[in-house]
């Protein structure tokens, strides 16, 4: 009974499943269905496939390398893209201002690959260049759009990217060549300040006695003696301390010296309240080469040291910027001035050597400097010259950036500069704003004298005889 109920069940069983068979296998939509099920799912196994070689096959046939914009290269890559970009047809426009000596401003307009892809041959090869902005990126720093530039070619080709960054680079340094860039701390890193200026000639800064040719011949000899303080394991560094009143040419000369030394220079603001100690020394620790820091009136950031208001007055402790001149975190390789107007407010920890090596005060201007200053304005007035540097240097009162005023409203009258020069330094000396108005008349009664000369002098005496 039980046998013969398995089969007849078996039978309706097999029975069941042949007629679902047969009904599905005779449905049209059935096959339909399942066909296109098999077609999508072999595309797909063929496009994952075909990607996959794809890109084996681009890894291995190209070469590529990614710029970012936070590389000091990134400049360069964008200049030589721009200067072999002229056939590309989406540019962007960066807009540049040029000034002159005779205080012309000129604009020029500079286009550059815009963002997407470019062609561009280079010494037989051709790359592809792709450059990329970021919308949802900025740089921290200076809150620019991140950007990025990727240069694509035959891989037999690689060898050439090391070739076109070195002629990027050198491009770059040619247009710099004669010229001293400027750069200033900006968070965590130097960017450079407006468009590089010329090089001061040396001469055009005149100290007294010899105490230019001091300092240069100081920094000059330091600067090639690395491998003597490192043999002697002696930190190779050198600190400078300029002092002096205000005007008399201490941050002029620095500048000037720079230029002279082919050195760019790093100003450093110690009242910048986003700069802390960790900030300052990796900002040493990242120097643009062959570059100049510049600490401008010291005296104004730090005073002798209030140990209870030193740690709310400034972002910089005092102490961090010992350490940062001499301490285990300082850095190598570097040269540092300072300058001050008033050496006496400095605390003496500061002034230790180690931290300060050379200490030299700029001054008024002596007889000599007040002479030559005048042959620099009348080139063949020697004995006017002789004159007015007897009259400005047998007491010293006047600084260089005074003196440098008061002959720009004589320039057109040498004779009238000495002729007044008595009153001009017996204004600076009584500090009598009333002696200072004399100046007007005299400068109204000189015939060769512009026009508005007369108020201009009056203003200029008035003003340094207060200061």
């Amino acid at each position: 009974m039980v046998g013969l109920g398995g089969m007849a069940m078996g039978s309706e069983s097999g029975g069941m499943g042949a007629a679902a068979s047969g009904g599905l296998g005779g449905n049209p939509l059935f096959h339909a269905g399942f066909g296109l099920m098999l077609m999508g799912t072999g595309l797909a196994l063929a496009r994952n496939a075909g990607g996959k070689v794809f890109a084996e096959v681009q890894r291995r046939a190209f070469a590529t390398l990614e710029v970012t914009s936070k590389d000091p290269g990134y400049k360069w890559i964008l200049q030589w893209i721009r200067d072999r970009g002229g056939n590309s047809r989406h540019l962007s426009l960066e807009t540049k201002f040029r000034s002159f000596e005779n205080g012309r401003v000129e604009t020029e307009f500079t286009y550059v690959p815009a963002v997407g892809a470019h062609f561009l041959s280079y010494r037989g090869a051709w790359f592809k260049v792709t450059r990329a902005r970021e919308k949802e990126m900025v740089d921290l720093t200076s809150g620019s759009p991140w950007e990025s530039v990727v240069l694509t070619t035959r891989n037999r080709n690689r060898h050439l990217f090391g070739e076109l960054l070195n002629e990027a680079k050198q491009m770059s340094l040619k247009q710099e060549a004669g010229k001293t860039v400027i750069y200033t701390a900006l968070m965590t890193e130097w960017k450079v300040f407006g468009n590089p200026r010329r090089r001061r000639p040396l001469n055009s800064v005149m100290l007294a006695g010899t105490t230019a040719q001091k300092l240069v011949d100081d920094v000059t000899e330091f600067s090639s003696s690395a491998k003597w303080y490192v043999d002697r394991g002696i930190p190779f560094r050198r600190g400078y301390l300029l002092h002096g009143p205000p005007g008399c040419g201490k941050t002029s000369f620095i500048m000037a010296l720079a230029g002279h030394l082919e050195y760019n220079v790093c100003i450093l603001n110690l009242n910048d309240k986003g700069l802390t100690d960790d900030r300052l020394n990796h900002l040493m620790a990242v120097l643009p080469p062959h570059s100049i820091v510049l600490l401008e009136d010291i005296d104004a950031a730090f005073v002798k040291r209030d140990p209870r208001v030193e740690r709310y007055s400034q972002s910089v402790s005092f102490s961090g910027l010992l350490n940062m001149l001499d301490g285990a975190a300082s850095t190598e390789r570097r040269l540092v001035f300072m300058t001050t107007n008033h050496i006496e407010l400095l605390d003496p920890a500061l002034m230790r050597p180690g931290r300060v090596d050379v200490i030299e005060y700029i001054g008024q201007a002596s007889e000599d400097q007040a002479r030559n200053l005048f042959l620099k304005f009348f080139d063949n007035e020697t004995q006017l010259a002789a004159e007015f540097g007897k009259i400005m240097g047998s007491e010293p009162l006047a600084s260089m950036a005074q003196l440098q005023g008061y002959l720009m409203l004589y320039k057109k009258s040498p004779p009238g500069a000495v002729k007044y020069a008595p009153r001009f330094r017996d204004a600076l000396k009584s500090h009598a704003v009333e002696e200072a108005q004399s100046l007007k008349q005299g400068a109204s009664d000189e015939k060769e004298h512009t026009s508005t000369g007369g108020d201009d002098t009056a203003a200029l005496a008035k003003k340094t005889a207060v200061s």
